[in-house]
């Protein structure tokens, strides 16, 4: 499930190419998905968790900054320099899990990072970024330590919101903060055929994702669901290829068989029974 969800999350290029939004339009659509079981998840007893709600509400906050860094960090510079230090975060997961959630340190993990790195870095190329480089890897390090804030949040989350609320309940709060930081220009036009695109993306590549992505969170270590992130840059690499004819060459491939390589034997690992008090949910 885990997977399933950073696969898809790979998959938003089929949607928000064709469409032509900006992305904070675009990322305010898939939000206004995401919210829309929000009423029929909602429980009383979930909301008396505080700490679980204190999570909740962080990674609406975190997923608002993600998004926006992200898209900043796109913008000023090369594509790769962003992607690439947008995907520390499985790194930063893999540091912070032990202490954040007292979840058994993962040596695999940690032994993984760098050759992850590497494999990204040739699925990428090798950039000619001049002095913006320099901007975009600081908005794209900035956007990974919200990335790794969400998933840690989301494990959090889970102690008293069902997969299904996190996605849900999360969404109206990173909505709310993306209208105060980008006000008008957050607003998509009017209903038109590039709205829909967006809106059925939020569907596949929000909601559907980001809920099967929480799901296996919730049965894996953090560090493991951390390096099967790296499905998501790949999985979008391979469609630049496949769909929108973006050359792909023999060190890309090496770099993409690197990062799954890396994954299966992170997330293969024989794990420990976690001692963070994470438990079904009831939401």
């Amino acid at each position: 499930m885990v997977a399933a969800g950073a696969t898809l999350w790979g998959c938003w290029s089929l949607f928000l190419r064709p469409a032509g939004l900006t992305g904070p339009q675009s990322a305010l659509l898939a939000l206004g998905v995401m919210s829309l079981p929000a009423p029929f998840v909602l429980r009383r007893r979930a909301l008396a968790d505080r700490r679980a709600t204190l999570a909740l509400v962080v990674v609406g906050l975190a997923d608002a900054a993600n998004t926006a860094l992200f898209f900043a960090a796109i913008q000023r510079g090369p594509l790769a320099v962003a992607v690439l230090t947008h995907y520390l975060a499985p790194l930063l997961l893999a540091l912070t899990a032990p202490w954040v959630l007292h979840e058994r340190r993962s040596p695999r993990a940690l032994l993984a990072a760098p050759f992850t790195l590497l494999g990204l870095a040739l699925l990428l190329g090798t950039p000619q970024g001049g002095l913006a480089a320099p901007w975009t890897a600081l908005l794209g390090g900035a956007s990974a330590l919200f990335y790794a804030a969400i998933v840690l949040g989301s494990k959090q989350a889970a102690r008293a919101y069902s997969p299904l609320a996190i996605t849900s309940l999360h969404a109206p709060v990173a909505a709310l903060a993306l209208l105060i930081v980008f006000g008008r220009d957050a607003l998509p036009p009017a209903l038109d055929t590039s709205v829909l695109q967006v809106l059925v993306g939020g569907g596949v590549c929000g909601l559907l994702a980001n809920t099967l992505f929480n799901t296996g969170l919730r049965h894996v270590p953090t560090a493991a669901a951390g390096a099967l992130t790296w499905l998501e840059p790949l999985t979008a690499a391979l469609l630049g290829q496949l769909v929108f004819g973006e050359s792909l060459g023999p060190l890309a491939l090496l770099g993409g068989l690197l990062i799954l390589g890396t994954g299966v034997w992170v997330a293969s690992e024989s794990q420990a029974p976690s001692t963070a008090p994470v438990t079904s949910g009831s939401g």
